[in-house]
């Protein structure tokens, strides 16, 4: 849900996949529309007809349901048959570049062992069926930002996030590094933070980059009986330092669950990777100066996925909040 640099919350009710300046980023992942509306629309004829091609000779698709919980891409679990297969169709704006980036980058992650969709097929410029899509495998579980043990689920989080920053950067050629645009960083309308992020941030970039996701959250992720089954919305993923995903996901934990919990899901991470992130404390302040302007934005997808006692005003609250703990905590260690 809230991306970085792009915009956060592209996630799906059973499977999904989502650069911007660090502002917008979050904003537009959330909220992108097209024609003033976010695409909700079924798939086209044409882009039915293209699954079935995709599949096989002799398949035919059906649309089973709209997946839920993205703002990004319209996002439908498919049915096929003649061979029998449930795919993931995500179709994104005319002229986003995403379907092509995600295309792109799961062709790279070869399924992850499989913690990600595998690509199926890609139509990156919209020629085939009007509008850029990929067609990705599904994957088992759901999303879920409701779950009965927070503090569990933000452990599994953050050894499913060391696992993604274990990828070999081999892998990874061509991905672009997200921290080149990240600065300089207008501090007129960022918040709080963004004097000392100002100040000491470029040492941010400097950092050793790993397979970033760029929007890696609870609602980004897949869930069955408790367990993490899979991570989703790959359409952003980049390089960049191991802080960049670690301080975004912490500050929708933050906004979810509690400092607590975030501090939970750190602890998990450093154990799983076996490393932390360089200085965590300016990452949050990253995190928090460039989601200043949008966080409340990020309601609907919460209340998509069922939080709906959350509000734009307790959103805003918890943000402020957590910005002056952040910043007492860089402020004494500086």
């Amino acid at each position: 849900m809230n991306s970085p640099l792009s915009g956060h919350r592209e996630q799906q009710d059973e499977d999904a996949e989502g650069e911007d300046s660090p502002r917008h980023a979050v904003a537009r992942a959330r909220a992108i529309v097209q024609d003033g509306a976010v695409i909700e629309s079924p798939p086209p004829a044409e882009a039915l007809a293209w699954a079935a091609q995709v599949v096989g000779p002799a398949a035919s698709a059906r649309t089973v349901r709209r997946l839920a919980g993205g703002t990004h891409a319209a996002t439908h679990l498919l049915r096929t048959e003649r061979p029998t297969r449930e795919l993931v169709l995500r179709r994104f704006p005319p002229g986003d570049e995403a379907a092509a980036r995600e295309a792109r980058v799961l062709e790279a992650l070869d399924g992850l062992d499989g913690w990600a969709p595998r690509l199926v097929g890609a139509d990156p410029d919209g020629s085939r069926i009007g509008e850029p899509a990929t067609l990705i495998t599904r994957l088992s579980g759901h999303a879920d930002v409701t779950p009965a043990d927070p503090d569990t689920a933000a452990a599994q989080l953050g050894a499913a996030l060391a696992r993604i920053h274990a990828v070999p950067i081999s892998r990874l050629a061509g991905f672009r590094d997200v921290m080149a645009t990240a600065f300089p960083l207008d501090v007129r309308d960022a918040g709080p933070a963004a004097p000392s992020l100002a100040a000491a941030g470029r040492r941010l970039a400097e950092q050793q980059p790993v397979l970033t996701h760029y929007d890696f959250w609870s609602g980004n992720v897949l869930w069955q009986d408790g367990e993490l089954t899979g991570i989703v919305d790959w359409s952003g993923a980049s390089l960049a330092p191991r802080g960049f995903d670690v301080s975004w996901c912490r500050l929708d934990l933050v906004l979810l669950h509690g400092p607590a919990v975030a501090d939970t899901f750190l602890d998990a991470y450093q154990e799983a990777a076996g490393e932390a992130p360089g200085e965590p404390a300016l990452w949050d302040l990253f995190a928090l100066a460039n989601s200043h302007r949008s966080v409340e934005t990020w309601l609907p997808n919460y209340h998509d996925l069922g939080r709906t006692d959350l509000t734009a005003a307790g959103l805003r609250r918890r943000h402020t909040d957590w910005t002056a703990a952040r910043l007492a905590t860089w402020s004494a260690r500086t």
